[in-house]
């Protein structure tokens, strides 16, 4: 089940208690489903907790049953219908629109005066035309909505909510999406699925953790090129002085360290320098080492 599913599964957990809830949960529904209008209710979804939801929803809100239902057992696409005139008029009514009158569907905020309310069309909406992306590969929650007002309404509604929802046409549906971690954290809490965001804290801390590692290995990789790059200049310096005829002129320290280094060219100056009897500290061992680079520098010129 992908993780859309999931975040649908447990918003569908919720109880169906109070009306006022369950009609502000079926007005998200019926705004955001396929077919909203005074001829039919039209309702497709692929989710198997949901279709077992919205009976319950509906006889909770309206007191109506679905003329047409899924058969027992179906899978995929399944499809609830209502075409009955008295039906549609009740559940019209009881949202606040007049049946009589033709416009463009709107949100009834007179429904959402409570928090409790606002949340539940928030869910129904996202049961009905809502969907998250998996947070391990990245945050995006939308909810989307063939009628334009309504898209542009949930718009301000999350605002007024203290959220940072952005709108956009595509394919002629309106889009509400957040794309903030923080935010659908926030959001799936509210609309009843808190172990959906916890998921998302958890992919959130686990990336974190991932990108630390990888900048820690990364600068290690390029601290060992610089060490490998070092050597090589090192030993480089010290065979040219070795075949010159210098490093036998130069004092016993020098000798040492030069000896030391081109007997163990894959040790770092902190390995090499413990190599002595007694060891050096590396500040010694580099300034022996920069003398002798720069003596070869100068028998090459």
């Amino acid at each position: 089940m992908s993780f859309s599913g999931e975040v649908k599964k447990e918003l569908c957990r919720a109880p169906l208690q109070r009306k006022c809830c369950a009609l502000a949960e079926s007005c998200g529904v019926l705004l955001y489903a396929g077919t909203f209008s005074l001829n039919e209710v039209r309702i497709v979804t692929e989710s198997e907790e949901f279709a077992q939801r919205l009976p319950k929803l509906f006889q909770k809100a309206f007191s109506v049953k679905f003329d047409v239902l899924p058969d027992d057992g179906a899978s995929g696409k399944l499809i609830f219908r209502i075409h009955d005139v008295d039906k549609l008029a009740k559940i019209w009514r009881e949202l606040g629109y007049d049946p009589e009158q033709h416009f463009a569907l709107h949100v009834n905020f007179a429904l959402l005066e409570e928090e409790h309310c606002r949340s539940a069309f928030l869910r129904g909406a996202f049961l009905a035309g809502g969907s998250v992306t998996d947070p391990r590969k990245r945050y995006h929650l939308e909810l989307s909505t063939v009628h334009l007002q309504v898209g542009r309404e949930t718009e301000a509604l999350l605002r007024d909510m203290d959220f940072e929802p952005k709108n956009v046409l595509r394919g002629g549906s309106t889009v509400t999406y957040f794309k903030h971690s923080a935010n659908i954290e926030d959001i799936l809490t509210l609309l009843g699925a808190p172990s959906a965001a916890m998921e998302i804290m958890a992919a959130k801390v686990e990336k974190s953790m991932r990108n630390t590692v990888n900048r820690r290995v990364n600068c290690d990789a390029a601290n060992l090129d610089k060490s490998v790059a070092a050597s090589q200049a090192q030993v480089e310096a010290l065979t040219r002085l070795t075949e010159s005829g210098i490093l036998k002129t130069l004092s016993a320290e020098l000798q040492e360290v030069a000896v030391a280094r081109l007997l163990q060219p894959e040790l770092s100056l902190s390995e090499l320098a413990e190599t002595f009897d007694p060891p050096l500290t590396k500040s010694c061992l580099n300034h022996r080492m920069r003398k002798l680079v720069q003596l070869a520098k100068e028998e090459r010129k």
